[in-house]
């Protein structure tokens, strides 16, 4: 069968010397964690703009570059990377953390699952981000690719505010649109363990995922889940999840597929956004390297990171986008995921308990930064954007092409 090629146009090597770096500008203001008091971290750079400035949302206990009590992952200090290295400047590219510095993990899992790392509690941080981005580069809009709970967070800042018109794009990857499976009320379910997080079925995380219904899904995803002027794309494994599908993704066991309530259900498709172009991925765990899951591995991924490049980088209302053979399939949604490819289950004993206690992390592993604090002005400092830093922001990237219209629905 021949190999379906992506529509891409590599834009030299101009930007390939260049590195996304792990701090904001000098004079960026300086944003404190809603719920924590203390600076967001994060990177970005100054200079002009040419494109809708984008924003990386990493997910559930994750940062957003390595740092020392994460040193195997914060990927989207990668993700930015692959934009730097194909057309885009390093001032269009900025990227959030959004839950401390994570360290407190080490002495409290349970953080994990808290009211601190919900969605309500981090739509503040997102919401004077987004701001303070287009404030500083003069841009009229920002693109924003969101991991997993970073899929969501922006979802209900737009909801909320009906801020639709400030976000050109949205790429939601592997998020959890319709809930987890980690919930479960199950004995089976060791992600409700102190050590693995605390992710019982009252927890605050499981409060908003638990279970398609909850007052936060039903509010995203009643009557149009992708409205406004924004694009929308989806991005999710169909393989194997550990967030949502009951086997094994990685050094991860399944646990049953049962909501918060005890209810026997399907979470394999809830990285599915209604309304959105959405895309089926297979094979991702083997991009990541510290655990193997496809869940966190889709952060880290190539083939992902061009998708979402091609999305962003076309004209207005693009066709959907085929993807590289046997690395990532366009597929129409069935309620179901594949899973022959599932690795084979860890066994019991010490290997066991290890799995349970890398589940710590429900999206990803527990992060603790180590960029080193300085002083910046306060979010509200500033009254004026800076005179000639922005040209207005062009919607494609220079020798990209639009591949038609965009289509209303899924797959």
């Amino acid at each position: 069968m021949a190999t379906l090629a992506l529509v891409v146009s590599w834009v030299g090597t101009a930007g390939a010397a260049e590195r996304i770096g792990t701090t904001f500008p000098e004079d960026f203001p300086e944003i404190l964690d809603a719920s924590l008091g203390v600076p967001v971290i994060g990177f970005g750079a100054s200079g002009a703009v040419e494109r809708a400035p984008v924003i990386f949302l990493h997910g559930n206990n994750d940062t957003p570059y390595p740092t020392a009590c994460n040193g195997s992952f914060g990927h989207m200090q990668a993700f930015a990377q692959h934009f730097l290295d194909h057309g885009y400047r390093s001032s269009e590219l900025w990227g959030l953390g959004y839950q401390g510095d994570q360290c407190d993990a080490l002495a409290d899992p349970t953080v994990k699952s808290s009211a601190a790392h919900s969605t309500l509690a981090n739509v503040p941080d997102v919401r004077a981000f987004v701001q303070a981005v287009l404030d500083y580069t003069g841009a009229e809009q920002v693109d924003i690719v969101g991991h997993s709970l970073g899929g969501i967070v922006p979802r209900e800042w737009l909801r909320q505010d009906d801020a639709y018109a400030s976000v050109r794009r949205l790429v939601a990857v592997d998020s959890p649109h319709h809930g987890i499976i980690n919930c479960s009320p199950s004995l089976r379910n060791y992600y409700a363990n102190p050590a693995a997080g605390g992710f019982h079925p009252d927890s605050a995380i499981c409060r908003e995922f638990g279970a398609a219904d909850t007052p936060l899904l039903s509010a995203l995803n009643a009557g149009d889940a992708t409205p406004g002027p924004t694009e929308y794309l989806s991005v999710r494994n169909i393989d194997t999840s550990f967030v949502y599908v009951e086997a094994q993704d990685g050094a991860f066991p399944p646990v049953p597929a049962e909501d918060r309530h005890g209810r026997p259900h399907d979470f394999s498709a809830s990285g599915r956004l209604e309304g959105a172009r959405d895309v089926g991925v297979v094979g991702q765990g083997r991009h990541d390297p510290a655990l193997g899951t496809a869940h966190i591995g889709i952060s880290n991924s190539p083939e992902v990171w061009q998708l979402t490049l091609d999305f962003l980088s076309s004209g207005p209302s693009p066709a959907p986008m085929p993807a590289p053979e046997a690395t990532a399939s366009v597929r129409p949604h069935d309620g179901t995921a594949a899973r022959a490819g599932a690795l084979p289950a860890t066994g019991g004993g010490a290997a066991g308990l290890a799995s349970v206690l890398l589940a710590a992390a429900l999206w990803v592993t527990g992060p603790c930064p180590t960029s080193g604090s300085r002083s910046r002005r306060s979010a509200g400092s500033r009254t004026s954007t800076r005179p000639g830093r922005a040209t207005p922001p062009s919607p494609r990237s220079p020798g990209t092409r639009a591949t038609g219209s965009r289509p209303g629905g899924g797959a």
